[in-house]
């Protein structure tokens, strides 16, 4: 069932207006657990696209095995996502920036409270994000160090390579995950890829994933896989490494890929004059889960993150 979430006036008689669709039980019982499947908020970010599309798919295919609420949300920023664009075109603003929102407030602002609102009072919900156009990720879910202990049971069911839980100091008190896990909805932000393009093998894997968790929540009775066993950043050193010199990144290994402390990630050149500007390697040893997808770098630019062993 489509539903409107919200829905604002703009300029020459247009609407921003985001929809959700709600997936249920024919017969309800009024003790249904809900859980929230949100994406889009980032307008080049399209890796959560296709995990809409195989879960609307699977749950329509199986109705009779749906035992709870499934709202999915595919696009909380269509303007962005229709024009690719990070932020909310028109308005300057990354949307992830402005919640909880204020009803009062600009019409960005607004849309949060609304969104907010809407997401209010269910039992989980499923943030999907993808990188941007600049790094390539592995499928993992970020979460703060104070709503690990809470959230890590059901973030392991979600069929990941990696957990990482974020010191206090980088979580951003102003993203929809932060708000939603402040108001009571235990909330994951799910990351994979790169943006304006979809993996779909990570999509496949998240939709399983997300199955499974619905299945703990009482949610699906359909069939589920083992979900993989991800590896976490507890006792674990991640080595970040930044361009020190501008030019054009050439990586020597691959996304994912093992690499010991002092071996050459990379390297950046000048096509200018044909030489190497700087040999790129790894401070630890480890996996490379971040890795540079666009080549053109400056002086700074993040180039990779590297994943330690336990103890390091």
């Amino acid at each position: 069932m489509i539903e409107t979430v919200a829905s604002v006036g703009l300029a020459i008689d247009e609407r921003l207006t985001i929809f959700k669709n709600r997936i249920q039980p024919e017969k309800m019982t009024g003790n249904e657990k809900r859980i929230c499947i949100v994406t889009g908020i980032h307008g080049d970010e399209l890796e959560g696209q296709y995990v809409c599309y195989e879960l609307n798919r699977i749950l329509r295919e199986q109705k009779e095995r749906v035992k709870g609420i499934v709202d999915i949300y595919p696009a909380m920023n269509p303007l962005g996502v229709d024009s690719i664009t990070r932020g909310v075109p028109g308005f300057d603003i990354d949307m992830n920036r402005i919640f909880p929102g204020s009803e009062e407030g600009a019409v960005t602002e607004h849309i949060a409270t609304q969104i907010m609102e809407d997401i209010s009072g269910a039992d989980f919900c499923v943030d999907i994000h993808a990188s941007n156009i600049f790094l390539r990720e592995i499928l993992q879910v970020r979460m703060s160090e104070g709503t690990a202990e809470q959230l890590l049971p059901y973030a392991k069911l979600l069929n990941t390579d990696f957990i990482w839980v974020h010191g206090a100091a980088t979580v951003l008190e102003s993203t929809l995950a932060h708000g939603l896990n402040t108001c009571g909805v235990p909330t994951v932000v799910v990351e994979m890829g790169v943006g304006m393009r979809i993996t779909k093998s990570y999509g496949l894997r998240l939709t399983e994933g997300i199955l499974c968790l619905m299945k703990r929540l009482g949610i699906w009775e359909g069939e589920t896989i083992a979900p993989k066993e991800p590896m976490t950043s507890d006792n674990r050193k991640i080595g970040l490494v930044h361009a020190n010199t501008a030019g054009i990144f050439l990586p020597s290994m691959e996304h994912q890929g093992i690499v010991r402390a002092g071996e050459r990630i990379g390297e950046i050149l000048n096509p200018l004059d044909g030489t190497v500007l700087e040999t790129v390697v790894s401070p630890v040893e480890g996996m490379i889960f971040t890795l540079r997808e666009y080549p053109v770098v400056s002086n700074g630019s993040l180039i990779a993150r590297v994943l330690g062993g336990e103890g390091e």
